[in-house]
């Protein structure tokens, strides 16, 4: 796979890329093929694992899917991971395998945390397909909520400089030997330096929620990114 990276537009990766990531995930696990399904499935099947999920119709209130469609990422989620849980070491296996020349361990520690709402070291099949949910079909706004939470690394509600260049850096340390042409060493930090103080509107070293959508909006690489995949599934 050979990424091009643009000069101007090395701040777009990390949300385009998160996106780009979790599609693979996704059709790892066989969720991206919605088929019919029979009445066996409507109660989720929840004696066959480990962690019961919520019940559908929560699920349905709480995403923006169909009861069938949830029916199908729940089966395919289910099959692969039949504990009901996705622990960071089988997430970290997962990514290593799209990028075997590059390091993908840092990235997805920084996404697995994001995915993780509950801060108890799993991913469950509810925190999977309201992730999904959001960043397939959820709003602007919801979408760039999401991705906020991706950067800041330490969940304080502020995004530091030194956050941003890690996720930056660990999308070079994954992704870097397949770009075109091949980005410099020095170039994450240099294009971080210049989108933080565009987001940093107050100069006071961090960048706020408020901040960070503002910006994104007035992007036109990043509302690009955030319509990509909304009829994926």
């Amino acid at each position: 796979m050979i990424v091009r990276w643009e000069t101007e537009g090395l701040q777009t990766v990390g949300i385009v890329c998160l996106v780009i990531m979790f599609l693979k995930l996704m059709h790892l696990l066989g969720l991206i093929d919605i088929t019919e399904t029979d009445s066996s499935d409507s109660d989720l099947e929840l004696s066959t694992v480990r962690h019961q999920p919520e019940g559908l119709d929560q699920l349905q209130a709480q995403t923006k899917f169909t009861r069938k469609e949830l029916q199908s990422l729940y089966r395919g989620f289910k099959n692969e991971c039949p504990s009901g849980l996705v622990d960071e070491e089988t997430f970290k296996t997962i990514y290593s395998q799209f990028f075997p020349q590059g390091d993908a361990t840092t990235y997805a520690h920084f996404l697995f945390n994001a995915f993780d709402i509950d801060r108890n070291g799993s991913i469950r099949f509810e925190d999977f397909v309201i992730g999904l949910s959001v960043l397939l079909r959820g709003s602007v706004t919801e979408k760039l909520n999401w991705a906020f939470n991706l950067y800041d690394i330490n969940k304080d509600g502020y995004i530091t400089k030194e956050e941003m260049l890690a996720i930056m850096q660990s999308i070079y340390d994954m992704m870097g030997r397949y770009t075109y042409p091949c980005v410099r060493d020095e170039a994450p930090s240099e294009h971080v330096d210049k989108f933080f103080q565009k987001m940093d509107k107050n100069r006071d070293g961090v960048v706020t929620i408020e901040e960070f959508i503002e910006t994104c909006q007035k992007d036109e690489n990043i509302m690009n990114s955030m319509q990509l995949f909304e009829n994926v599934i």
